[in-house]
């Protein structure tokens, strides 16, 4: 692993988004995980006197369909860089008139309708529950809010995410079922992010971008990838904005459930914990095995 870089803040999302005005890029730094390779190099540098990490989630040209993603990786990654704080941009539908294209909603809650996901670093001989009553970090949340206003963004505070498997969008049936549970949003990635990041106690929020109305609206009963496309072209000014704005708030407090969320949580007697999985998880578990 190249250790020359290191970062407080990462930033999730798609290629690109690290063109911010104002941005020092440094480097690329390409990491090995235990749990293989991540979406992508990462970009490291700086902005201001704030240390950044980026991450295309997809890879860059988009190659990895979300079911592929190595989310463990991606976390890991994140945080052997040192990154205390993520911020995950994404695409998404809306469940809810309210929510129309080129809006933006920071959610505060998930429904997984995902199958088969990796979405923990633990197993294989060591057992961890960790809480996730509230799985996005309210700081973190709080302060994307405030850039959307600084930036001039239609913005929704809250909400429900479902994150559906994909990489087909809803069938109507779903769509309107989602509705009826009260779901406002529903995308194909930021649930497992938000749990790994809860294992490995990093800070972490998402900055949903409304890109179309899913299938349930009459008019926009079709989703299809050009209309997606054209909206995030649009949306990408916004998105790099507003990550701007973001940025300069930092740092935050850390004295949310995040920043301690596996003091408790670790079931397994540490002597019994293999070798391995010491090894492996060090920069997750390694504070609590001292």
């Amino acid at each position: 692993m190249n250790t020359d870089h290191s970062a407080e803040i990462g930033i999730i999302g798609g290629s690109g988004l690290y063109e911010m005005e104002g941005f020092e890029a440094q480097g690329e730094v390409a990491i090995e995980t235990p749990f293989g390779k991540p979406s992508d190099a990462f970009i490291v540098g700086r902005f201001g006197e704030r240390s950044v990490a980026f991450l295309p989630r997809h890879g860059r040209g988009h190659r990895l369909l979300p079911s592929e993603l190595n989310f463990r990786a991606n976390i890991w990654a994140m945080k052997s860089l040192g990154v205390k704080w993520i911020l995950s941009v994404s695409a998404v539908g809306s469940l809810k008139e309210q929510y129309a294209p080129t809006d933006m909603v920071t959610p505060d809650q998930f429904i997984d309708r995902t199958f088969g996901r990796k979405g923990t670093f633990f197993g294989d001989g060591i057992a961890a529950h960790v809480g996730f009553a509230h799985p996005v970090c309210k700081h973190v949340r709080r302060i994307l809010g405030e850039a959307c206003r600084k930036s001039g963004a239609v913005i929704h505070e809250g909400g429900t995410y479902v994150c559906m498997e994909g990489p087909q969008f809803s069938t109507l049936a779903e769509s309107n079922l989602y509705r009826s549970w009260g779901a406002d949003l529903i995308g194909m990635t930021n649930l497992q992010e938000a749990k790994l990041a809860r294992e490995a106690e990093i800070c972490y929020a998402t900055l949903a971008m409304v890109t179309d109305y899913d299938c349930w609206h009459q008019g926009h009963d079709a989703v299809t990838v050009d209309q997606v496309v054209a909206v995030l072209q649009k949306n990408a000014s916004m998105a790099r904005a507003i990550l701007k704005a973001a940025v300069e708030q930092f740092p935050l407090p850390r004295d949310c459930e995040c920043e301690s969320a596996l003091k408790f949580a670790i079931m397994t007697a540490p002597n019994l914990i293999p070798e391995a999985a010491k090894r492996d998880l060090a920069p997750i578990i390694g504070r609590y095995l001292k």
